[in-house]
């Protein structure tokens, strides 16, 4: 019950970030990443619960995953898009980060019986996001 409170409350404070950001996305592939990462975790949310855990540590794994997307661009909204006239979207990490949410939206619509090793992949797929992420934060 407490993951389906945490999957709302992530839900809705994507929607209100979205909304704050207007008709034109100022980040598109920060933009595209989050949905991605939403994809991801609905994925999921729909597969068999017997997955030794790994299943739910996935899911929390997106949602933090999320937020640091979140983070991400609020902190080039308040930092970068200052110091620029053009928004910056860091090509090669964004780059990146759409082939890893790519590689894990084709490991959630893979068949789970994989012994854990596909969990372990979707797993391991979140946290380079979050490095992948981290390292956006940080800038040029």
């Amino acid at each position: 019950m407490d993951l389906i409170k945490s999957a709302v409350r992530v839900v809705a404070l994507v929607i209100l970030a979205g909304l704050s950001l207007g008709a034109t996305p100022i980040q598109p592939h920060m933009q595209a990443a989050r949905t991605n990462l939403l994809q991801a975790r609905s994925a999921l949310q729909r597969a068999a619960r017997n997955k030794g855990g790994h299943r739910v540590n996935a899911i929390g794994y997106v949602n933090s995953a999320i937020s640091e997307v979140d983070l991400g661009i609020q902190y080039d909204r308040r930092n970068n898009q200052a110091k620029k006239a053009v928004p910056v979207d860091q090509p090669n990490m964004q780059e990146a980060l759409n082939r890893l949410k790519d590689a894990k939206n084709n490991l959630d619509k893979a068949t789970a019986d994989k012994a854990g090793h596909r969990a372990n992949a979707i797993d391991y797929v979140n946290r380079a996001i979050d490095e992948v992420k981290a390292g956006i934060k940080v800038g040029d």
